[in-house]
């Protein structure tokens, strides 16, 4: 089965908020290989070394936002 890795990254970018805090820097529990992508991306600082979180930068905020009320929010 082929893989969209795009569709893999924004739900990871989407995710990576559940993990928030101290502004824009959240928790990096996800696959190595989608971090590594969305840092190539400009969306999270480098995920590599002993920090436990990652930053989003500010269009990785804006977009993590976007997709996680697209992907995940509830219709009323």
């Amino acid at each position: 089965m082929a893989t969209d890795t795009d569709r893999i990254d924004d739900c990871v970018l989407a995710l990576l908020l559940l993990g928030r805090h101290n502004g824009q820097r959240v928790w990096k529990s996800f696959d190595w290989d989608a971090m590594d992508r969305l840092h190539k991306k400009g969306l999270i600082s480098d995920p590599v070394g002993c920090a436990k979180s990652v930053v989003l930068t500010d269009e990785g905020l804006e977009r993590a936002e976007r997709l996680f009320c697209d992907l995940f929010a509830a219709n009323p």
